[in-house]
Order: C-alpha cells, then structure tokens, then sequence
C-alpha cells in the first residue's frame, strides 16, 4: 500500500510514477484525495458534535441545583447522539472506500526504473556461454521422457494437463535440486521456515495479490465454516504475512527466511507453442528467499539475494543473464525486479528462473509491519524482499538440454552428485 500522505502531497509525482508500470491512476487519485477531504470534515464534524455534548452535558447539574427542568437537555443530547452515529456511519463507509482504493493501486517503481514492458529491460550481465553440440540435441520432453525422469501422460491422467510426475531418478534429480538450493541458504543464515500450503485471504492482501488477482489462484471453501482459503501461489504469500500486526525491534532485523512449497497456479499449460512439459504447470516446487529489513539496508539485502540466486545457477554450470525489468514488467506489488534468465536450448531463447524483488514498505504498510527505533522509540515500516532460489520447473528441463550426451544419457552437475551418487543418468 502507498503512504497516503506521499499521495496528498505529491499527487502528480504519484500519477506520473505509476504511469512507468503502465497505470493511468488520475481517477483513483483525485478520488482518493477528495474522500480524505471528506474524511476530514467528517472528523471535525464528529469532533464539533462531541465538544458540544460536553458543553450541553455540563448544564444538566446546574439545572438540576436551580430546579429547571432538564428534559430538553436530555432531547438536545438524544439529538447530538444520533448526529454522531450517522457520522460514524458515513466515516466508516468512507474510510471502506478510501481502503479499497489504496488496496487497488500497484507500488510506486524505483526512479531509476525505465518506463513500459518487457522490450525495455535491460540485460545486466552474462555468465558464461550457451551450450553448443556436435549432434541433433534433444528437447527436455523427450530426454525425460526417454529416461524415464519425468511421466507426462501418467501425470494428466491424474489431474488434467499442466500437471506431471517425477519417477525415478527423476524424482530423486528433483529432490537433489531442492537439497542443493536449501543447503546453500542454511550455510549463509537463512532459517528454514515450511509454511502451509493454505493460506487465509488476509495473507494475499499483504502480499499485494488480492483484490486484484484473487482469480489467478486456486480457492478452497471449507463447508464447516465460512472461511475462505487459497492454495499458496509461492511462499512469498506465506512469509510476508509471518509478522503480520507486528512490531519488532532493530535487534530483530534482519530476518532472512528461506522456504521450500509445491506453488499452485492457475495458468494454465502453455501459452506458446514451444513452451512444453514444465516450464509452465499448475503445480511446481521452489526454493524462496525472503528478507524483512530496516529501511536504510534495503538496497544492501537486494543485493545480496542477486548474487545469492546467481550463485546458485552458476553452481549448477549454466549460461544464464541478468536482467533489470522496465517498471510494467514488474508485479504490482514490486519496486524493482531483477530476473536470473537461463538459456534452454529447444526454445531457442532464454527463460526466467529467479525473479528477485523489492517491496520497499508497500507489504509493510498492508500488513501493518513495523519496527521500533533504538533512539527514538517511533516505529516505522519495515522493507520486504524477496527472491526465488529457486524454482525447479525450468532448472530441471534447463539441466537435461544443456547437459545430454550424443547417446542420450545426461551429464549431472557436479554439486547435486553427493544428493545422487552418479556423475550420469541413462537408461
């Protein structure tokens, strides 16, 4: 959520930064702005009414000592009460709508972000070179297929298209990958936070998915009671929410969180032709990083979770860029975003495996997260971020492309041998 007093301050500042992330917000603004006028005339209003009961309230005694008859204090008072719960009325409905509003704007993009889409990122740097073959490579669906690694058919059968199964090495290959990602991160601090994989609807507002996209993700409906859940689109959702209407301490600060989910999504299958087997599922497996920091080491801790998902890609011996997405290509909810893109040779291009974000206090605010000042004792916003490191969904079709052999069989890298026992993977 926006500081609404950055927005009644600097409304233009406001309009023309969110219009970088392609958001025309004049409307919701000026709407905004003339509720909070509202809003505030409402409160004198209330406060006028209440300054008056107390001078109405006063007489009663004194009419009482000089015999008057106090009935029509009692009716003035009656009256004055009854103005006063409409106003509340009237406040509350205005302070629903102005909630609602602020709930529905996206966070502000960094300055240094360039307007428009994806054909403004800019590529950052690269490591290492794209893999080039002697032969006819093979595309990911076949050599998981061939090796038994993966079974799509098996996997549609049962739960439809966008969904398969790890068997075998496949499976084990899968679990090599997450014990790579976690080990890395509990040997730099991290603590290992396992969420549930169903999450209250308050955790979506936090993490800045709902309203707006409260469709895109899988919803549970428990008939013995009325509350909703949703199945969890990332971690993320769940450890944004972790100190949800919480105050803590500089001494607390910096937490750094890693997690491992099953991510559920409802997009569906593929939306290009060359878009096969993982790289877009309805159920996937991720690595999250996650960092609740004081304001001032905010740009510190992004970086550090950069080179954290770098390092990691390159542990496993890929050729992959780096790149700064352009203000609309960011999510709603972000101020920045770096992408670790990795090259898959069948799909000619290369393919995002770690989106590392900055919230700044855009989660904090929605939350109501906040830390206590050594010094001053005020309380302030904390700034959250994070990073996935990583999803396995296009690492494990990334590895059996760049690393086959002429005879089909697949190279394992080096850091996942110790999780196998095997430097290949044939038939």
């Amino acid at each position: 959520m926006l500081d609404i007093r950055y927005i009644k301050e600097k409304p233009d500042e406001v309009i023309a930064r969110l219009a970088k992330k392609g958001k025309d917000a004049k409307e919701e603004i000026g709407q905004i702005l003339e509720l909070d006028v509202k809003r505030r005339d409402l409160i004198r209003a209330t406060e006028d009414i209440k300054a008056e009961q107390n001078r109405t309230n006063k007489l009663i005694p004194q009419y009482k000592k000089e015999g008057k008859d106090v009935s029509a204090i009692f009716a003035q008072m009656k009256e004055l009460s009854a103005k006063t719960k409409e106003i509340d009325e009237q406040l509350k409905e205005v302070d629903t709508q102005i909630t609602s509003l602020m709930l529905g704007l996206p966070n502000l993009p960094d300055e240094d972000l360039l307007p428009g889409g994806k054909e403004n990122n800019q590529p950052l740097r690269y490591f290492g070179e794209p893999k080039t073959f002697d032969f006819e490579p093979k595309n990911h669906v076949d050599l998981c297929t061939d090796l038994g690694l993966i079974d799509y058919d098996r996997g549609t059968k049962l739960s439809g298209s966008g969904f398969w199964i790890y068997r075998g090495m496949g499976a084990r290959l899968e679990w090599a990958l997450l014990n790579y990602f976690i080990d890395t991160h509990l040997a730099d601090g991290y603590e290992l936070i396992l969420p549930p994989h169903m999450l209250e609807y308050e955790c979506g507002v936090t993490a800045g998915q709902f309203p707006k996209f409260a469709d895109e993700v899988y919803k549970i409906e428990n008939p013995t009671d009325n509350r909703s859940r949703y199945m969890l689109p990332t971690a993320e959702a769940a450890l944004a929410s972790l100190y949800r209407n919480e105050i803590l301490t500089e001494a607390d600060l910096p937490k750094k969180l890693v997690s491992y989910t099953p991510c559920f999504r409802r997009e569906a299958g593929s939306y290009r032709s060359d878009e096969r087997g993982m790289v877009r599922g309805h159920q996937f497996n991720k690595v999250e990083m996650f960092q609740y920091t004081l304001p001032e080491k905010s740009d510190e801790a992004f970086d550090e979770l950069v080179m954290k998902a770098e390092n990691l890609v390159k542990g496993l011996g890929f050729h992959f860029r780096t790149v700064k997405l352009a203000a609309e290509d960011c999510s709603a909810s972000m101020a920045r975003t770096y992408d670790i893109e990795i090259n898959i040779p069948s799909m000619n291009g290369y393919k995002e495996v770690s989106s590392v974000s900055n919230a700044r206090d855009y989660q904090a605010r929605r939350g109501m997260i906040r830390v206590k000042r050594e010094g001053s004792g005020k309380t302030e916003f904390v700034h959250t971020l994070n990073g996935s490191g990583l999803a396995t969904s296009r690492i494990l079709p990334a590895l059996v492309e760049q690393n086959q052999l002429a005879d089909g069989s697949v190279v394992v890298p080096e850091v996942l041998r110790k999780y196998l026992g095997t430097d290949v993977i044939r038939k």
